[in-house]
């Protein structure tokens, strides 16, 4: 299936390939206008926010931030709202119609079948992606008309997939030819380029903005993830009822066995206050954690992966497999 023509507004301020990850009491504005700033899509999960009308508030910051920087004739790439749209999720009509009247440009779906926000975001211009974790959820959500999906694949920090990324793609090309998003184990600028490769538009990566000096992560949660690697990683389902990636010292700190969780039967925020604290303590990062080194701006981190970006594909135009011998072969 051929890809999808670019849409203008979607690309006209990127500089990467990239979407900063929603990241449940990690994100911030902060966060979100240092990415946008950058170059690269920031997105806020709407339950960080403990109210609607904290959301508003916060959303309405965002977009007054991009449009000063646009005003000012600076570059600033689109913002996005992420909503869980699980049925136990009593938050997602009214967040949803705050993202209507701020026109979100993007509005990015989870846990649940996206159809009710697609119609409500489409009437003003603005896309939705839907977060999938199967080709099976991934056809349901194109069924309904959304614009993408983010494909969240194996080494996905929180909540994860069981896919591996290229096999994953590869499924969903088959019957979709909208944007694909890939999510999951990815750290640097040519993890980016190997994802388009793929057949994918943008990368997400949430892991690598943790330790951002924008995020709201506490102190000791962005040291974690400094100090630990791949080892420090366990999948479970225990914490929410969806499966996720924690880290393993910080089940320890609070009492936990990780190797003797109980697992949950079912997701549901019905108990979000139950939820929040959980999350607060029990925190979460994906297989890049190993390449996440030190806490730094979020502006910092992005011109690296854009340098390494570049430098991928240079590499990737300039090699045995393209000139010389083996370019007879193919």
């Amino acid at each position: 299936m051929k890809p999808h023509a670019p849409n203008a507004a979607l690309f006209e301020h990127l500089s990467l390939p990239l979407i900063v990850a929603p990241m449940f009491l990690v994100s911030s504005v902060d966060l979100v206008n240092a990415a946008c700033a950058s170059g690269a899509i920031g997105a806020l999960p709407s339950l960080n926010a403990r109210t609607p009308e904290i959301l508003d508030d916060w959303i309405g910051q965002i977009a007054a931030a991009r449009n000063a920087h646009l005003s000012a004739g600076q570059p600033c790439a689109p913002w996005a709202v992420n909503l869980v749209a699980h049925t136990s999720n009593q938050r997602l009509q009214p967040d949803l119609e705050i993202c209507v009247r701020h026109k979100a440009p993007l509005v990015i779906t989870a846990l649940g079948g996206p159809r009710a926000v697609v119609d409500a975001v489409h009437s003003y211009g603005g896309l939705v992606f839907a977060d999938v974790n199967t080709p099976e959820y991934a056809r349901k959500a194109a069924a309904s008309g959304v614009d993408g999906l983010v494909l969240v694949c194996s080494g996905a920090g929180g909540h994860t997939g069981p896919m591996a990324a290229p096999a994953f793609v590869s499924a969903v090309r088959e019957f979709f030819d909208g944007y694909i998003i890939v999510g999951g184990g990815l750290c640097d600028g040519a993890s980016l380029r190997a994802v388009q490769a793929m057949g994918a538009d943008f990368g997400y990566m949430g892991t690598r903005f943790i330790a951002t000096e924008e995020s709201h992560a506490v102190a000791g949660y962005k040291q974690m993830v400094v100090d630990s690697g791949f080892a420090d990683i366990i999948c479970t389902n225990a914490i929410t009822g969806a499966w996720a990636n924690k880290l393993r010292p910080s089940l320890v700190a609070a009492g936990l066995d990780p190797d003797n969780l109980k697992p949950r039967e079912r997701f549901d925020l019905r108990n979000r206050e139950q939820d929040a604290k959980a999350w607060k303590d029990l925190w979460s990062a994906g297989h890049g954690v190993g390449q996440v080194r030190a806490v730094e701006p979020a502006a910092s981190v992005i011109d690296r992966l854009r340098a390494e970006y570049r430098q991928a594909v240079a590499r990737l135009s300039d090699d045995r497999w393209s000139h010389g011998v083996l370019a007879s072969q193919l």
